[in-house]
């Protein structure tokens, strides 16, 4: 039978386990709260407000839900209390302030690697071994899960908590463990897909080496990146200006990349766009190259596009506008590499003396 495939890359399960040490060392006692907590804060890691039901709660299957609940308030989280109602289904907004959207979170998760790790967190949660088992038991699959090998012996990670090692003789009796000696489990063959720390893979993304579906760690993917390509990751990770979370970083690089198609309706916004900030080709390739000055690396297409000030744009709007630019000359890139925007060929052009394009004078509106 073929194996189930790995739920998380190596930066996802990076990130679950920094979500499940967050969790750790919030001052919770009891793994229903601690339960209930890795769910709230993974749904809050983005905006620092995390959408959670009665159902949602019903469904841990928690001991003691109403505890669980009210313990949060002393952590200054704000409206949990609206899910202890007879409403099971209308979504409840509980605000956990260390997370609202500022600079150092300790969740510092993009949208896919928010949703990837909220989506492995409810699938261990219901894996046939974990999902009849007591609260502590499950909240300790997440954390094995999530430091685990896929393929071999795991060490019981130093921050988890003193209730969940008292279960772990209930996950080897359900089948979730295969082994488990002192401080060492290896994870079941049946629920190896939840690993969170992946076997050894090849050379980086992109390389002509690379064996099909393979996936490399963060640290991995530095180490066999050409000397020009780590020098420019370091740059957009040591960036000061930017100060852009490591997890945020990895994400971009190990990306793969996948081929624009743009439809219609993007197509028809573009031609919006272009009437109402006509001529910006100059203006681009100028704060490009400011941006490269300050930040020894080039801004992202997002960076660009907001910094010109052109409005709420969709994602697919951006890539088309900044597309047309390099089309243009107006700017270049190292495609698909990110952060690598800069002045094209027509900019520069216009800045040794030729002939102005028109549109030169414009400037971001």
């Amino acid at each position: 039978m073929k194996p189930n495939p790995f739920l998380l890359t190596p930066c996802q399960g990076e990130a679950a386990r920094v979500l499940l040490a967050y969790v750790g060392s919030l001052p919770l006692e009891g793994a229903d709260a601690r339960l209930l907590a890795v769910v709230v804060a993974i749904r809050a890691a983005r905006g620092g407000i995390g959408n959670i039901t009665g159902q949602d709660v019903r469904s841990l299957r928690l001991a003691d839900p109403e505890g669980a609940v009210t313990a949060f308030a002393a952590l200054g989280w704000r409206g949990q209390e609206a899910l202890l109602g007879p409403d099971l289904v209308t979504p409840v907004a509980v605000t956990v302030p260390g997370l609202a959207g500022r600079p150092g979170s300790p969740l510092p998760f993009g949208k896919v690697m928010r949703s990837r790790v909220s989506g492995w967190t409810l699938r261990t949660l219901s894996a046939k071994p974990v999902k009849k088992t007591s609260t502590a038991a499950r909240l300790a699959a997440l954390f094995l899960a999530a430091h685990g090998p896929a393929d071999d012996l795991g060490t019981l990670p130093a921050h988890l908590p003193d209730e969940c090692r008292a279960a772990l003789p209930e996950l080897l009796a359900k089948g979730f463990l295969r082994e488990l000696d002192g401080d060492r489990y290896l994870l079941a063959e049946a629920v190896r897909h939840l690993s969170g720390v992946r076997p050894p893979s090849g050379p980086p993304p992109g390389t002509r080496d690379e064996p099909a579906g393979e996936e490399l760690s963060w640290d991995e993917w530095k180490e066999r990146a050409s000397v020009a390509l780590r020098r420019h990751v370091e740059a957009v990770e040591g960036c000061h200006e930017c100060s852009l979370s490591t997890a945020r970083v990895s994400e971009a690089f190990m990306r793969k990349a996948v081929p624009a198609q743009f439809e219609e309706k993007v197509r028809r916004a573009y031609g919006v766009w272009e009437a109402k900030y006509p001529g910006q080709g100059p203006a681009a390739a100028e704060f490009a190259a400011a941006f490269r000055a300050a930040h020894g690396h080039g801004p992202s297409v997002k960076q660009l596009c907001t910094a010109m000030g052109w409005g709420k744009m969709s994602r697919e709007l951006r890539i088309h506008v900044i597309r047309r630019l390099i089309t243009e000359g107006w700017l270049t890139n190292t495609d698909p590499v990110p952060w690598t925007l800069r002045p094209g060929k027509a900019a520069q052009a216009g800045s040794s003396g030729g002939t102005t394009p028109a549109g030169a004078g414009a400037r971001p509106r």
